[in-house]
Parts: C-alpha cells; structure tokens; sequence
C-alpha cells in the first residue's frame, strides 16, 4: 500500500516521471507544473471555502473539481504525445521584431525605420 501512494504522488507531483517528462525544456516544464498547482489551489480554496455556504456553492466548487481534473489530463497527455506544443522558444518573435523591422527615435526626438536581418527573432531573450 506504502509503494502504491508513493507511485501515485510521484505520477502526478514529479515531473521527471509524470508525462511533463516529455517536454524537453526544464523551465517550461517548471512552469506547466506551477500553472497546474496554481490551478488545484484554487480548486481546492474554493472547496474549502464552499463548507460555509450552500449547495449551490457544493455544485459550483464540483463543477472547477472536474474541470480542473480535465485540463491536468489533457496537459499530461498533450506533454506525452505532442510534447513540441511547449516548445515556446522556437520561432520566437517579440511583438516590435514580428515584422521584419522595427522603428526607433533620435537624439531629436524623429522616427526612422531599421529593418531587420532576415531570422533574427530579436527581444532581449536571446
């Protein structure tokens, strides 16, 4: 029984071992796994918070239970099969570099347009 809870936390809460494995970037993965707690939280504060009201506060709190036990399954299984939709770098481009150029001011105050080599994603995440 010991090594079975063991299995089942570390199926859910380790991520070298639930299906985020497959997501090749650490720091993504980091991320989807706090989005993923963030999400359980606030299920979870609302459950709690819901023992002092009524019913329909009971339904409500059931309703973001499955919902959020939907959205856990349906990342670990996207992380599992198509593990590329978090590769968030790759043809990264910022907002101002999306074009091809960008415009940029003087000393004076004017406005000039500098275009861009060709494949530079730009921004300051390089």
């Amino acid at each position: 029984m010991r090594e079975w809870i063991y299995d089942c936390w570390n199926h859910v809460m380790n991520a070298e071992v639930n299906p985020l494995r497959n997501i090749p970037d650490l720091q993504v993965r980091h991320m989807i796994m706090q989005i993923l707690a963030f999400m359980w939280s606030a299920v979870f504060a609302l459950l709690i918070a819901d023992s002092i009201f009524v019913f329909g506060l009971s339904a409500l709190g059931h309703v973001f239970l499955v919902a959020a036990v939907v959205v856990t399954v349906g990342t670990f299984k996207v992380a599992e099969h198509k593990p590329s939709m978090f590769e968030f770098r790759s043809g990264y481009h910022s907002h101002g570099r999306g074009r091809g150029s960008v415009i940029y001011r003087d000393k004076d105050g004017n406005a000039h347009k500098v275009e861009l080599p060709p494949g530079d994603p730009g921004g300051e995440h390089e």
